[in-house]
């Protein structure tokens, strides 16, 4: 199946956040630069009439960019789960059905109950969406689980 998308050199298929991500994904991860990198190729079932990736499917991704861009920042000491408590999208420009769609996280600041944090996403190098989004501080992550607590750099 990868062959037949073209995903780019370094991508590993990956299913985090359960089955709504199982079921809307794949979802493909690497790290880049210390930076881990979400994305997909947009398929027929990601899109709108237009034939252009639906503003759900690109919030999906920017969601999970979010959380695990912070998780898998080399700096982050504690790995805790980060749910969304505000999500905000500007949408800039249309990712249309065959790009490859990729985020890039950057933390705004932290304390100890939240995390302010934005994203990029890109469709074919074109900038195509920023988010940003405040993060709560949840529970620690199951102790052990080290650098990759969703299992999404050896998959």
């Amino acid at each position: 199946m990868t062959d037949a998308l073209n995903i780019p050199e370094g991508y590993r298929a990956v299913t985090p956040g359960g089955g709504f991500i199982a079921h809307n994904g794949p979802l493909y991860a690497r790290m880049d630069n210390g930076q881990l990198q979400l994305g997909f190729r947009v398929e027929q079932r990601h899109c709108n009439p237009l034939q252009i990736c639906h503003g759900g499917m690109l919030a999906t991704l920017a969601d999970m960019q979010l959380a695990l861009g912070v998780i898998y920042q080399a700096e982050q000491a504690e790995r805790r789960f980060l749910p969304t408590i505000s999500l905000q999208l500007d949408y800039l420009a249309p990712a249309p059905l065959g790009s490859w769609l990729h985020g890039e996280t950057q933390v705004l600041r932290g304390t100890r109950n939240m995390v302010f944090v934005q994203a990029l996403l890109h469709a074919d190098g074109a900038l195509v969406a920023r988010a940003s989004g405040i993060l709560k501080q949840g529970p620690l992550m199951e102790p052990g689980s080290g650098r990759d607590p969703f299992k999404i750099l050896n998959s």
